[in-house]
């Protein structure tokens, strides 16, 4: 089995990167930017994925361009999909290797 390197999820870098750094507790930032604690928690906790609303709330709250938490989640799910689909995407052939050209 190959071994991988532990991937930060978008929790992580918000909990280490943003709310430790400035001393505040996940509950100062849910009151700050309006929102119940647990939505953060659940994030932070990596059982829930960032969502657009908390993205913009939060970017504009820690001062960052919109869509960072975002981005950092697709990327996230992308590697854990690509990981788990190794296997199967070696396995498809290209269409220009099959010497068809693709119709858009």
């Amino acid at each position: 089995m190959k071994k991988y390197i532990e991937l930060e999820t978008v929790g992580t870098v918000l909990k280490e990167e943003f709310i430790e750094p400035h001393n505040l507790t996940i509950e100062q930032v849910a009151n700050a930017i309006s929102v119940p604690a647990w939505r953060l928690f659940a994030i932070v906790e990596g059982g829930e994925p960032m969502t657009a609303d908390l993205d913009l709330l939060l970017t504009k709250y820690f001062g960052m361009s919109e869509g960072f938490f975002t981005r950092w989640q697709k990327s996230y799910d992308a590697r854990i999909a690509k990981r788990q689909l190794r296997k199967k995407i070696t396995e498809i052939i290209p269409l220009s290797k099959l010497g068809k050209v693709a119709v858009l």
